[in-house]
């Protein structure tokens, strides 16, 4: 019997692989995993799922995600372009946990529901290729449209969330919600609000603004307002603070792997605020040069893990790296919400390299006299090049 095991959100793109894995390509058994990252879909999911599939399985891997990938990320500042890496740090850990399904399964191959123009098909299959099972890729295979998609969909009695007027695809975790497809691939075209669903209209957030305190230790979040929080609860409260203030709204035209420009649209007021704040706590433990050095380290890592390699060996190498970074980063840093700002207005530490008394103009602590010798050297080079 030929079985496929097929990465399913419950959304259009994958709902409509079910029967696409049965006609065009002959499997006996469609088993369907939906990975839960912090989705809010998933009794959907899993009701179509059911009903559609061979066998569905829903497997709980929100504690992972964060431990395993959020985590890193803020450790790294993590931002490929102005994006904050939600759906690229989900799609490798769905896919292992998919991959792990289908040797439980015995399966004959593995699928995902990505096009050929994204960025997901690359990040599912660097995961999927380390396995000795085919791997299927109905949507990029028969190369169809979004309204061929509805059109399939309706054909086979598939419920789908989307319309031929209202087409957005949509994807969801602990992280971020992306929103793209339809009107929105125009960068000329501005996005209506009933896009936005974790976040209000900045213009229509209180007028008053709200102050919250954010705990790290060892570059990780530990607290909200005092108060000591698991990961994933942390993250989910300051999605909805965040979000009452319309914290976390992106629009940008972005590289996408394949070298193409997309105009992508992201909610993440979690995401925003805890890399806010982890940088600026950054800023006053590490030194000069850690920072420097560190930039460089923080954008190669971000590039890995927006193209979903985080088994190559430079991935680890850099990660080692950071973390030994990371080891005083601790503190509390305060963050200002409002109107769709979030504002870091105060920060300490244990680890502080900052010194008032070495910086205040009101206290002797240096010999002012003593920095006239290096101000005679400063810009030496610069100077003797003028006399050329």
């Amino acid at each position: 019997m030929k079985k496929v095991v097929l990465s399913y959100s419950g959304g259009l793109d994958t709902s409509i692989c079910i029967p696409l894995l049965r006609e065009h390509y002959n499997f006996d058994s469609v088993v369907t995993v939906t990975v839960d990252v912090g989705q809010p879909d998933l009794k959907e999911a899993q009701k179509k799922g059911e009903k559609f599939s061979d066998r569905h399985y829903t497997v709980d891997a929100k504690d992972e995600f964060v431990h395993d990938y959020i985590f890193p990320a803020i450790k790294a500042n993590g931002n490929y372009e102005g994006y904050v890496l939600g759906t690229a740090l989900a799609r490798p850990l769905i896919a292992k946990k998919t991959v792990e399904i289908a040797h439980k399964e015995k399966a004959n191959a593995l699928a995902h529901g990505c096009t050929g123009k994204g960025n997901d098909q690359f990040r599912f299959e660097a995961v999927f290729r380390t396995t000795n099972l085919d791997v299927i890729a109905p949507r990029r295979d028969l190369n169809l449209t979004r309204e061929e998609e509805i059109e399939y969909a309706r054909a086979h009695d598939i419920p789908v969330p989307v319309t031929k007027a209202k087409p957005w695809s949509v994807d969801e975790n602990l992280w971020s919600r992306s929103i793209e497809g339809g009107k929105l691939e125009d960068p000329g075209y501005a996005p209506p609000e009933e896009i936005f669903q974790w976040t209000v209209p900045p213009g229509k957030a209180p007028n008053n603004p709200e102050i919250i305190r954010v705990g790290f230790k060892k570059g990780v979040p530990v607290a909200l307002n005092g108060k000591r929080m698991n990961g994933v609860a942390l993250i989910q409260r300051l999605n909805e603070i965040g979000g009452q203030h319309g914290v976390g709204r992106t629009d940008i035209i972005e590289d996408r792997i394949l070298g193409l420009k997309a105009r992508e649209n992201y909610e993440h007021p979690a995401a925003t605020i805890l890399l806010t704040a982890h940088k600026d706590l950054e800023q006053v433990v590490l030194t000069r040069d850690e920072i420097k050095f560190k930039m460089l380290v923080d954008a190669t890592w971000a590039e890995l893990a927006y193209h979903g390699l985080v088994d190559d060996p430079l991935f680890a190498d850099l990660s080692a790296l950071i973390d030994k970074t990371q080891e005083r980063v601790t503190g509390e840093v305060k963050v200002q919400l409002f109107k769709g700002n979030a504002k870091v207005v105060a920060r300490e530490s244990p680890n502080a390299l900052y010194s008032k008394e070495l910086v205040s103009f009101d206290v002797k602590m240096l010999d002012s006299k003593a920095t006239e010798g290096y101000a005679k050297f400063y810009g030496l080079q610069a100077r003797l090049f003028k006399k050329l």
